[in-house]
């Protein structure tokens, strides 16, 4: 299906950009944007991502443990890690974005705080696959029917964070992810 499909048929805009969001952007967030690339393009899906941190140093490269554990699924094992810097989210990265995608509900509450004009357009992954809805209506409509802005957030709905922990926890942490990207990408 071509943007120009996607776009008449009212289902997602012509390219949805998703901002991907962790504590450092060294692990989750940055596993979780390099995931949805790869299957936004084996779907033929038209997204833009963008990785982003709630407390990260600017210009750090990813981890190697984030690298590894990405490399150990097969459909990830060929993509070059080597470009990833951190990023601290700004305002400017929300001002396009249609989705802002928190790995824990921390994250969510840090939105909310620091950036209240995208918490209705802020989620974690685990609440944005156990309630959205897929179908005909249009992304926004979807999103807001979900009242993500006003939601009680709970500490269920976290990906851990595998910060400190061995390759094991990291390959936990990046399976997880997968299934979950997954399931979104299902939802689209």
């Amino acid at each position: 299906m071509s943007d120009d499909d996607l776009e008449g048929a009212g289902v997602l805009p012509a390219r949805l950009s998703i901002v991907t969001l962790c504590t450092g952007n060294a692990a989750r967030s940055v596993m979780a944007g390099s995931m949805l690339e790869v299957r936004a393009e084996a779907e033929g899906l038209a997204l833009k991502i963008l990785t982003a941190g709630t407390h990260s140093v600017d210009g750090q490269p990813m981890s190697a443990r984030t690298r590894s554990a990405m490399m150990a699924i097969d459909a990830l094992e060929s993509i070059s890690y080597g470009r990833h810097r951190s990023h601290q989210l700004t305002d400017a990265d929300l001002v396009g974005a249609d989705l802002v995608m928190a790995m824990e509900a921390d994250h969510v509450r840090y939105v909310r705080r620091h950036h209240p004009q995208a918490a209705g357009r802020t989620a974690t992954l685990i609440r944005l696959c156990a309630t959205m809805s897929s179908g005909p209506q249009p992304f926004a409509e979807r999103m807001a029917a979900c009242g993500f802005g006003e939601v009680e957030l709970g500490d269920d709905e976290d990906v851990a964070d595998p910060a400190g922990g061995d390759e094991g926890v990291y390959l936990v942490c990046a399976r997880q992810l997968w299934e979950l990207t997954g399931e979104f990408i299902a939802l689209l």
